[in-house]
């Protein structure tokens, strides 16, 4: 039965892999045009070509995604989106995720490097070298430009995989650092099932199925300053990692 389930899982994700790069080649050539009309309005366009394509990606590999909101959701107010980053698949979810509004996201800058993708991902992306002070300041930077445009920010506190056992890796200040000078609201989601769907250490492990989004409570930071960055860092930590042990999210040990 392992045998048979492996053998399925391999094909399966060699199937998701081609299908990846198909779609990605048939929406290069309007990444390129769309280029050229600048960051928000090429961006906001090249946002939704690929809110098409991860889509459809999702459909074809049969991973159903579900959006649920604990609390009444302003799809038209600004936040700064925080989520747990526990897969490769997180990246078509938060597509789905956060499509009820222009925003932009924070990724690292390695995977720019990657042929033909790197280049859809640098127009799409606020990139950030953690290991670099300079470049960190310049990206949150260019964060809090794209906030007073009225254009909403995601981050991935963790700022990478989650490789833990715990519901949560420990957070950097970069996005409540934001949300504070900005006085932007930050808005937790969770995503439940994408550890299922594809997991970080192994690329040969997709498979149909649910991905849960959840929308959390939105946390408040009205008369905050920075000083109570590590507080309110805190806070949405508590937050989250509560939620995601009330769901029992299937990394956790």
């Amino acid at each position: 039965m392992k045998w048979l389930q492996f053998t399925f899982r391999t094909i399966f994700s060699f199937y998701g892999f081609v299908l990846f790069l198909v779609g990605l080649f048939l929406i290069f050539p309007f990444v390129i045009f769309a280029s050229f009309f600048g960051k928000i309005k090429g961006g906001n366009f090249i946002y939704k070509l690929c809110h098409f394509w991860a889509a459809t990606e999702l459909k074809l590999w049969g991973i159903h995604y579900s959006i649920y909101f604990q609390a009444p959701h302003n799809k038209q107010k600004q936040f700064v989106f925080v989520f747990n980053h526990i897969s490769y698949m997180d990246i078509p979810i938060l597509m789905m995720a956060f499509n009820q509004h222009h925003f932009r996201i924070l990724g690292k800058a390695a995977l720019s490097k990657i042929p033909v993708f790197g280049f859809l991902y640098k127009q799409i992306v606020v990139l950030v070298d953690r290991e670099n002070a300079a470049n960190r300041s310049k990206s949150v930077q260019q964060l809090k430009s794209f906030i007073k445009k009225g254009i909403s920010v995601v981050i991935a506190p963790e700022g990478t995989f989650n490789t833990t056992n715990h519901p949560l890796k420990e957070f950097y200040d970069g996005a409540f650092r934001i949300a504070i000078e900005t006085q932007t609201p930050i808005k937790p989601v969770l995503f439940l099932d994408t550890h299922d769907r594809l997991r970080h250490d192994n690329i040969f492990s997709l498979n149909p199925g649910n991905a849960r989004i959840i929308y959390l409570e939105e946390v408040s930071v009205a008369g905050l300053t920075a000083a109570d960055t590590k507080m309110l860092k805190a806070r949405v930590f508590e937050l989250m990692e509560a939620q995601l042990i009330h769901y029992k999210a299937s990394w956790i040990k």
